[in-house]
């Protein structure tokens, strides 16, 4: 294998820059050409490649975002533009594709390679942890970071006016970054899709704590709840007759620089990417479990579902009293 291509495709995570570093540093190692692909699937389209050399990628590690920019393509998601997308890629000299994304860019490459065999190795990048086959997904741990930065400035307002905050963190699907800030911070309570909590649960459970004497509380929202942090809001309103406040953290949870434990995995996975496709490698999600690199294929990561630590779970609500 003499040249690959990488690419970064729908969200954003801290710690891309990180895996397109260790891609390029690592092929040219191995005497392999790496192409960078601009904004995703949609780059592979419309051509837009370019040549891209170790010198290409200095101090980017510390950046957040991704320096090849993102998009989601419709037009990739026909047989057509796929085509398109292939034809390009050969006529460039492409002999295999690295996809840093989450389960909708691994869609699309499992297409890429079934229809038009292009070898395709994936790496998990996005914020929310839900990809099966890796115990963490790059930008998971600096998404959890940020989050928790926010929420110990909300609890410092909380106790001072004794207020109740409800805050929704990023989660569609998923409530992994909502269970790791509220033990880290200490929250009161937490609601994730995964369990479909009573409301009247919540409610009680935050009358309970005042009988205990506190006079402020934080409750973690996932936004995959249903009505987000704004319905739970007004629902605690109405339950408890007391004054509450949402804060909806948004984005700000993908950008920022990368922290170390997201620099590493991804370098990690970036390197072992370059060896998997020269080694003949395809179709699968490369992951870190029990601190090992794994190959998933890439399939079973959105056909197998990842469920959030319930050990952590059981432990956020005894840690509440």
């Amino acid at each position: 294998m003499k040249r690959i291509a990488v690419l970064t495709s729908g969200g954003d995570a801290p710690g891309m820059n990180a895996a397109i570093r260790a891609v390029v540093r690592s092929a040219a190692c191995q005497g392999i050409e790496v192409v960078g692909v601009r904004r995703g699937f949609t780059g592979t389209i419309e051509g837009d490649l370019r040549l891209l050399g170790p010198r290409d990628v200095a101090n980017i590690i510390q950046r957040g975002g991704t320096i090849l920019g993102t998009a989601r393509s419709h037009r990739f998601r026909s047989p057509e533009g796929r085509a398109q997308a292939a034809e390009n890629l050969r006529n460039f000299g492409v002999e295999g594709l690295v996809v840093i994304g989450g389960d909708g860019s691994f869609h699309g490459a499992h297409y890429l390679m079934e229809e038009q065999g292009i070898p395709v190795v994936g790496l998990p990048g996005t914020i929310d942890n839900d990809l099966y086959g890796t115990d963490y997904t790059i930008g998971y741990d600096t998404a959890v970071e940020t989050a928790l930065g926010a929420i110990d400035k909300l609890r410092d307002t909380a106790a001072s006016h004794d207020r109740i905050f409800v805050v929704e963190v990023m989660g569609r699907k998923a409530g992994h970054i909502a269970l790791d800030v509220a033990i880290a911070g200490g929250a009161e309570e937490v609601l994730i899709p995964e369990d479909n909590l009573p409301i009247e649960r919540v409610i009680e459970s935050i009358r309970q704590s005042i009988e205990r004497g506190k006079t402020s509380s934080i409750v973690i929202v996932a936004e995959g709840v249903d009505g987000g942090a704004m319905r739970v809001r007004d629902l605690i309103e109405q339950g408890t007759g007391l004054e509450a406040r949402a804060t909806i953290l948004g984005h700000i949870q993908r950008g920022g620089t990368p922290t170390s434990a997201d620099r590493i995995l991804a370098s990690r996975l970036g390197d072992a990417a370059v060896s998997a496709l020269a080694s003949g490698t395809r179709g699968v999600m490369l992951g870190i479990v029990n601190n090992r690199i794994v190959e998933t294929p890439l399939p079973e990561t959105w056909e197998r579902h990842k469920d959030v630590n319930r050990e952590l779970y059981r432990c956020a609500k005894i840690l509440a009293i």
